[in-house]
């Protein structure tokens, strides 16, 4: 089943979190989101050559919409990783999956009524995660980190579109990185670029390459499988990412975090459970 890959991709993106906390330590994240999409750059045009796959496309609107909305959505992932507990930021990224079944209903997919209880479970766990008790910085760092879902999962849509229009996923992945680098080195022009030396060029390093090959495992389960159950599936990513945060910075959350994390998995999971789409008319 093409969306298993999607743990693939969540576990790579796991280690891809772990990277950026660490890095986050010497740049900013705008820095790190700019390393990460330019190596990737370079190693998705390698791959592209090796695979012979053309550059060229009739759907570059989609490639530039969907490179402009993921790069908001990256930096802003990024930003509340260094803000927030690894799992508390990868729990409000992909409540993307709520927010791509909402996606799907705009764009004319049939759902079922049992959505609206899915949505509404989802909705409790955001509020409860952002409870007022939240220190200042960390109510904030919860909000980028909310925002970051919301633009990820219209990211996940175009990807959705660009797959039904038959789009390799070496060449999405590709075009999602020029756009990306151009949008960070244009912000960094105007803000300050540390210098890379041997550590945090290795940790850069590793944010891009889990990234790219998560980027290629993610593109294929969204492209190739069913939608909403790739949303739901990519929550193994919160289990990946809670382990990695205990194991390396001894992080431990309050009950009622946990508890706010379990409703937003069980909203993404009832989500692809009563959503029942049908087919979005192609240009």
């Amino acid at each position: 089943m093409q969306s298993l890959w999607m743990i693939v991709a969540s576990f790579l993106f796991a280690c891809m979190g772990v990277c950026v906390k660490l890095a986050a330590a010497s740049h900013s994240a705008v820095e790190i989101t700019f390393w990460r999409s330019f190596l990737s750059l370079l190693l998705m045009f390698a791959l592209v050559r090796l695979r012979g796959v053309p550059l060229r496309t009739p759907h570059w609107r989609w490639h530039v919409s969907r490179g402009v909305v993921g790069f908001v959505a990256l930096f802003a992932y990024f930003y509340a990783i260094t803000l927030l507990p690894l799992a508390t930021a990868v729990t409000l990224n992909y409540t993307s999956a709520i927010f791509l079944a909402l996606y799907l209903a705009l764009a004319g997919w049939r759902m079922r009524t049992g959505m609206l209880g899915a949505l509404a479970v989802g909705l409790a766990g955001v509020v409860l995660l952002l409870r007022p008790t939240f220190h200042a910085e960390q109510l904030f760092g919860g909000l980028v980190g909310l925002a970051s879902g919301v633009l990820a999962a219209g990211a996940y849509f175009s990807v959705r579109e660009l797959g039904a229009r038959g789009e390799p996923e070496t060449r999405t992945v590709f075009y999602f990185a020029l756009v990306s680098t151009v949008c960070a080195g244009v912000w960094l022009v105007f803000d300050e670029m540390r210098p890379v030396d041997r550590d945090s060029g290795l940790l850069l390093l590793g944010v891009a390459g889990f990234a790219t090959f998560a980027q290629l495992a993610m593109t294929r389960a969204y492209s190739r499988g069913k939608t909403l159950m790739s949303a739901a599936l990519a929550y193994s990513t919160v289990i990946f990412s809670s382990l990695a945060g205990v194991l390396f910075w001894g992080e431990v959350l309050p009950a009622s975090a946990w508890a706010a994390i379990g409703l937003i998995v069980l909203s993404g999971i009832a989500a692809t459970h009563f959503s029942r789409a049908s087919p979005v008319a192609q240009d």
